[in-house]
């Protein structure tokens, strides 16, 4: 192995002698960096504590000896990534104990045995390396699972800022004053004893202080104006309203998480001197958690536009807080408040990213984890890994919605609580493409093409779309897929799974559809009417230029006796019938619409049967409704001997129709060169309008 690939051993020992012995040991396989004494050990270790993989380090040196070099190790949490080794001829208890204390991670006596050195080292290095690469994983699980706790707060943001009119950007400008405030206030004073996690919890708690809000009528939520003292009274309720949803929530009742949003929902308008509400709770008698959301509530209220007012500056904002015109807040919250102000907004504006708000986290993560060392590692991994789901399941559970993670490698979906049991299907999917259970929820097709796309993504767009029916317990209904693929730091990026969810717009789309339906169809016979027929022929003819078409326009002879006869209502029901058996009569790639009237129009492409076909469909148009006989004149243009334009087909068709109701009615007839005079006669037709004859 050359030199720049070998893993590097530092050795700190005074002996010049015990320095030869060791690098003899162990240049085979790594490369050695020597020191003569402690303190030029601890100059290497700043310049070069990323590329050191282990420090076999002496007790007993001059100006620094092996213990003053494990205390500057740990001051600067090298000891946390660097295993040492220590090597003495002291082999009494309390050298050795104390040196475990400070964190040495192994202790070899001289004289030395080259053996029990190298297998020593080489299992030192392997462990360290082995819990690294757990940590890595670990780091790599958490950043995931924050991404999707994040991607969840910015959906409630919306959704709980959506009825009042605001730009869910509140909640999550209370999130980041929340987190800026707390850690402030933890570095100020010992009063509050807040971990990295209790911090965490509380700045994820604060998206859901205003969740009450929901049951607010719309009509006082965005009031323009002061509010009366009886909608005030209403409007106060919403702190109340939100506890009860979070109290009677059907699962996770005692988690955490629920426990902090419940204090920040009722109390985040309690203030310090006991003139809040509900409980006019006073000082400390106010969870913490609820005094820092009402503080940043009220700034972020303050300067931001609301449809009640305009926007005050960050200035003036900070003024009216310390001036107590928006009542009393802690001492102590106000002076962090102060010290805050200068940077604040340059903070508001720039913490609010993806990425930002996943750093700051996993930040509380490592301290977390530099924090618990009474913990061992897997201890530690599943303590947070707990935290995390919970958080996940939590923000799945109250947004109601179907949510899934995807994963490559294993092949499996997991489902939200609640989509799972809305699916009628598990919570967890093995192998999902291969899976009956999934293929019952969604055509295999959409399946296989929707995973397709996910491959099809990349860092930089991530998110796709995908409309298909799913089977909601036996009802196939039109979603919605909105889903963020998930890559790997790596280089190259590689696709390891999804997250995502699934909206149902099956209604909405119902909608869309019955009113297209309506702008497209004629509402008596459900063809389509002239104007989106003549959007279709258009779009035929130009996406097939060169092939043969057929414009034919009929309409009903003596019609008009009929309703004089019958009435409209039954001459209705002869357009009805009539339309039925033209809609039989045609084939599949033919286009039937009514022109208006009792006039209908049949575009077709054809080959070399044209006349057999107009033929076919002219004696199937015949026949007798009731009490009245069926019969009707047709004209007929071909696009080979007019030209393709559609206006030119019309009105060659229409002056063929002329020619055969002059001529008597009752049959059908092509426009040929001979019928050229008969358009001057005839007024060009506008969509929606009947020709003039």
């Amino acid at each position: 192995m050359s030199a720049e690939h070998k893993q590097k051993i530092l050795i700190i020992d005074d002996s010049e002698l015990n320095r030869a012995i060791l690098a003899d040991m162990l240049d085979d396989e790594y490369e050695i960096i020597e020191a003569e004494n402690g303190l030029q050990g601890v100059g290497i270790l700043q310049q070069r504590s990323a590329e050191i993989s282990l420090v076999l380090l002496d007790i007993v040196m001059p100006e620094m000896d092996g213990f003053g070099v494990l205390e500057v190790m740990s001051e600067n949490h090298w000891i946390e990534d660097i295993p040492v080794i220590m090597i003495s001829a002291e082999s009494g208890s309390s050298h050795i104990e104390r040196a475990y204390e400070l964190g040495v991670t192994d202790f070899i006596s001289r004289p030395f045995d080259a053996l029990i050195v190298h297998r020593r080292v080489v299992n030192t290095i392997m462990l360290y390396a082995k819990q690294k690469r757990l940590v890595g994983m670990v780091a790599d699980q958490i950043y995931e699972t924050e991404q999707r706790s994040s991607l969840l707060i910015d959906i409630l943001s919306h959704i709980v800022e959506f009825r009042n009119g605001e730009s869910g950007l509140h909640v999550l400008n209370v999130r980041t004053l929340t987190e800026l405030m707390l850690n402030h206030l933890v570095q100020k004073t010992d009063r509050y004893p807040l971990s990295p996690s209790d911090i965490s919890m509380i700045c994820t708690a604060s998206a859901l202080h205003d969740i009450g809000k929901i049951s607010i009528d719309e009509k006082i939520l965005n009031k323009p104006g002061r509010f009366t003292p009886e909608e005030f009274e209403i409007m106060k309720t919403h702190s109340m309203i939100g506890a009860e949803m979070l109290e009677n929530l059907p699962i996770h009742q005692d988690a955490p998480l629920v426990k902090v949003a419940y204090d920040i929902c009722r109390w985040h308008h309690e203030r310090w001197d006991g003139r809040g509400y509900p409980d006019g709770l006073k000082g400390d008698e106010i969870p913490i958690s609820a005094q820092i959301v009402a503080l940043a509530d009220v700034y972020d209220a303050l300067t931001s536009k609301r449809c009640y007012k305009d926007s005050f500056s960050h200035e003036k904002a900070v003024q009216m807080i310390l001036d107590g015109q928006c009542g009393a807040f802690n001492p102590l919250l106000i002076e962090c408040l102060q010290e805050l102000a200068p940077d604040l907004p340059a903070h508001l504006n720039g913490s609010n990213t993806f990425v930002q708000r996943n750093r700051r986290e996993m930040r509380n993560v490592a301290r977390e984890i530099h924090r618990h060392e009474e913990l061992t590692a897997s201890e530690r991994t599943l303590q947070l890994l707990e935290h995390e789901r919970m958080k996940y399941s939590f923000f799945a559970d109250m947004s109601k919605e179907i949510q899934f993670e995807y994963t490559v490698s294993p092949p499996m979906v997991t489902l939200s609580h609640w989509g799972a049991e809305h699916l009628g299907l598990d919570e967890i999917i093995m192998d999902p493409l291969h899976q009956p259970d999934a293929q019952g929820i969604i055509d295999p097709a959409d399946l296989h093409s929707f995973a397709d796309i996910l491959r099809t993504t990349s860092p930089d767009l991530p998110v796709i779309k995908y409309d298909c029916k799913l089977n909601y317990k036996g009802n196939w209904r039109w979603t919605q897929i909105v889903a963020r693929a998930i890559w790997s730091s790596d280089e190259p990026p590689r696709y390891t799974g999804a997250i995502g969810k699934a909206i149902d717009i099956h209604d909405s789309r119902m909608k869309l559809a019955s009113l297209e339906r309506q702008a497209s169809h004629d509402a008596l016979t459900g063809l389509l009417n002239h104007a989106y027929a003549k959007k279709r022929i258009l779009e035929r003819i130009k996406s097939r230029p060169n092939a043969l078409y057929a414009l034919a326009i009929f309409d009903l002879d003596h019609f008009k006796s009929a309703n004089d006869t019958y009435g409209h209502s039954f001459g209705d029901q002869v357009l009805v019938h009539l339309a039925e058996k033209l809609r039989q009569s045609i084939r599949g790639g033919d286009i039937a619409a009514r022109a208006g009237g009792d006039e209908f129009l049949i575009f077709l492409e054809y080959k070399d049967e044209v006349e057999a076909v107009i033929s076919r469909i002219f004696q199937s148009l015949g026949g007798q409704f009731e009490q009245f006989p069926l019969s009707v004149s047709m004209g007929v243009a071909l696009t080979e001997t007019v030209s393709s334009e559609y206006d030119d087909l019309f009105h060659a068709a229409d002056a063929a129709l002329y020619t055969v109701k002059r001529g008597g009615r009752g049959h059908y007839r092509f426009y040929d060169d001979a019928m050229r005079e008969t358009l001057s006669v005839i007024s060009p037709i506008e969509d929606g309008e009947t020709p003039q004859k």
